[in-house]
């Protein structure tokens, strides 16, 4: 009795360290996945940092970290309920149809960044903007600006989510699931704490200029000035980014698909101007290949805004009026 007694306890031993094992494969391949899937994914990241502000612009200074949490809400529903499950599953039953899908989502992203520069260029009027939010709520006008961030976060989520998996693709599914999630939780936590920040970066501002530090003062004095110099700076970016990266993601699609000739095209380009500068050859290699790409973003921009407004728009708006069992 006591030898199978001793014989389990080495048993329940043996598996306890496996377990304690996997446990750190797992934490260790998070880290790993974690660290390239940022560097590989920068541009993602700071547009999603770039672009949220934009979503709380124009409410009460009360409703701004609201509004984040709601979208950092969805960001990490995005992520776990829908993004992690579909990896798992398409890179076991249909590997093949990754590609297209985050294809797809890069078009979404030249769409986006394309409309942004025709508004930079040609802004809308008041009275259109005014006539766009014309009966709504500030209820419904919050939840419509949540949704669309959150749509917007969905694309750029699938790619980081993609890029992490990439990097674990020779792990088992269930140490992909738990590298797939603590990378997820971090770059949530990571873009939209950033985000926070930024935005409640003038009311901090605002309470040290009314202080009695003279220092403070005018340390206050100048974050509220440079808040919305900064914010600016950052639509700016977040639209440049979108572009490239949207650009990006279809040029490596298309490599994916066999089709090399564009992405090695960049990459030649890319090369030969950075050699001209070898001091600063990493960067401008990196300056010249996301400029190509944020072009090309222009140029998908461009020929997806007629499809996507004139043709799917109303097809979806015909679809969802026609009246049930018509």
């Amino acid at each position: 009795m006591s030898g199978g007694l001793l014989s389990l306890l080495d048993d329940v031993a043996a598996i306890a360290k496996a377990a304690a094992a996997s446990i750190d494969d797992a934490a260790g391949m998070a880290a790993k996945a974690g660290s390239k899937a940022m560097s590989k994914a920068a541009g993602i990241v700071i547009d999603d940092a770039a672009v949220t502000p934009r979503y709380v612009v124009g409410f009460a200074a009360q409703r701004e970290l609201p509004i984040i949490g709601k979208i950092a809400f969805g960001s990490l529903k995005n992520k776990l309920l829908l993004l992690l499950p579909g990896a798992l599953v398409l890179s076991l039953v249909a590997p093949w149809t990754i590609t297209p899908l985050l294809m797809f989502g890069g078009a979404f992203l030249c769409l986006e960044g394309y409309e942004k520069v025709v508004d930079l260029i040609k802004p809308r009027s008041v009275a259109a903007e005014v006539e766009k939010a014309l009966g709504l709520t500030p209820e419904a006008e919050e939840d419509a600006k949540v949704k669309r961030a959150i749509r917007t976060d969905f694309i750029l989520s699938a790619e980081i989510m993609a890029i992490t998996l990439s990097t674990v693709a020779t792990a088992s599914t269930w140490l992909q699931a738990v590298v797939l999630a603590v990378v997820g939780i971090g770059m949530t936590a990571l873009v939209y704490g950033a985000v926070a920040i930024i935005v409640k970066a003038d009311d901090v501002g605002a309470a040290m200029a009314g202080g009695e530090n003279a220092t403070f003062r005018a340390m206050g004095r100048g974050i509220v000035k440079g808040m919305p110099i900064l914010l600016k700076t950052l639509s700016l970016i977040g639209m440049v980014a979108m572009l490239w990266v949207g650009g990006g993601i279809l040029v490596h699609g298309l490599h994916e698909l066999g089709v090399h000739g564009p992405e090695e095209l960049i990459q030649g380009w890319a090369k030969a101007v950075a050699a001209s500068l070898p001091v600063i050859e990493g960067f401008l290699h990196w300056l010249v290949a996301a400029g190509i790409s944020a072009v090309i973003g222009v140029a998908v921009g461009a020929l997806c805004e007629p499809i996507v407004h004139h043709l799917i728009a109303p097809l979806l708006d015909r679809f969802k009026k026609k009246p049930a069992g018509a």
